[in-house]
């Protein structure tokens, strides 16, 4: 299996550094330390300098403190580190030394408090906000990233279908007994840990689009409504499906075929260059043409990797376009409150021809 290559990733970011006419980044939220260097401690900063070169990083410096001594020498080999408990702090030391450097921040994660004190310790530092312009970068994954969504998806997809299998979801169990079987089961199938709190929604709670689990029991002729996800490396799944226990009315057989072609059709536009906002006028166009237009009551999608949801958002409103490379999910629903409701949902990735599905469970109607 390949590996990261985070020195490509750092040099990917100086060009973004250059055109923004800034001498340095100043990253601290942590899964982008991660994602540009390989670094997983709990405590770090990291400067970026444009100016080096690949092979020859002599601006680019990572702080750590202590505790992760072995840590950063084992997982960023190619960095200098430097040790001290105010990470961030620590670096813009550094930077006072080097007048007129112009050092871009993440102002989305960084503190009015702490950018004071930045200032405090750097006065002659130009500090230039420079909102998420590493998950600019995050947006588009490796062919190592991918690699670790699949691992990620399939783990989900095999607890899944181990959970089925040995009678898992059925009547007289309660939703927490089963979203608990479902995380130990992607425990014990390959995953690092759970995406999120696992959702099972039985009954009329099925149309309440993010319920938690409770003591609710599940009872013949319910929707059973599974949404979940496996994390491997620090890379999320996200998967939905929903099942019908012992047999299905045809009111739920109705609406889980508009579901269906709805997120068939989602899929279908996933293509690189496609407004974000007309790949969920493609699904939801669907749901409306069927009269329940304000049944779907959330966004079609949104990117996934290090983050369960991270960019780009796929929603009525959403900004821009689809970008080769991206992870997406697509999951369209209809919720009839105090009846049930029905959602599905794939994660998927952008590509030149068709979209790669990486969840692979079966989305045929499926009476458990």
């Amino acid at each position: 299996m390949s590996t990261a290559d985070h020195g490509a990733r750092r040099a990917a970011l100086r060009r973004l550094l250059t055109d923004r006419e800034l001498d340095v980044l100043i990253v601290t939220d942590l899964l982008n330390i991660r994602y540009l260097t390989g670094f997983t401690g709990s405590n770090a900063a990291l400067v970026v300098d444009a100016a080096d070169e690949p092979g020859a990083e002599d601006g680019t410096v990572v702080c750590t403190d202590g505790r992760y001594v072995t840590q950063v020498g084992e997982q960023v080999p190619d960095l200098r580190a430097i040790i001290d408990r105010a990470s961030a702090a620590a670096l813009i030391r550094t930077l006072a030394d080097r007048p007129g450097v112009r050092a871009g921040f993440e102002s989305h994660v960084v503190t009015v408090d702490a950018l004071a004190g930045w200032r405090d310790a750097a006065p002659n530092l130009t500090l230039t906000r420079c909102p998420r312009v590493v998950e600019r970068l995050r947006e588009v994954k490796d062919e190592h990233e991918i690699g670790l969504l699949r691992r990620a998806c399939t783990a989900a997809d095999v607890a899944l279908a181990a959970l089925i299998e040995r009678g898992g979801l059925r009547p007289g169990r309660t939703e927490r007994e089963v979203g608990r079987e479902l995380e130990f089961l992607m425990l014990e199938n390959g995953a690092d840990g759970i995406s999120f709190e696992t959702i099972v929604a039985a009954g009329a709670n099925s149309a309440i689009p993010h319920h938690r689990p409770t003591d609710a029991v599940l009872a013949s002729g319910d929707f059973v409504k599974l949404d979940f996800g496996a994390t491997v490396a620090g890379y999320h799944s996200d998967m939905t499906r929903t099942y019908v226990l012992g047999s299905a009315a045809d009111w739920q057989r109705d609406v889980y075929d508009l579901v269906s072609r709805s997120q068939a059709a989602g899929r279908a536009a996933l293509a690189p260059g496609a407004p974000l906002a007309e790949v969920d006028a493609a699904s939801r166009s669907v749901i409306e043409a069927a009269g329940y237009g304000e049944l779907f009551l959330h966004g079609l999608g949104h990117g996934v990797g290090l983050e369960i949801h991270e960019a780009p958002g796929i929603g009525k409103a959403g900004a821009g376009t689809l970008l080769a490379g991206a992870a997406v999910t697509v999951e369209p629903g209809v919720y009839f409150s105090g009846r049930g409701g029905v959602r599905i949902e794939d994660t998927l990735v952008v590509r030149e021809e068709e979209p790669e599905l990486l969840t692979l469970t079966s989305k045929d109607l499926t009476i458990v």
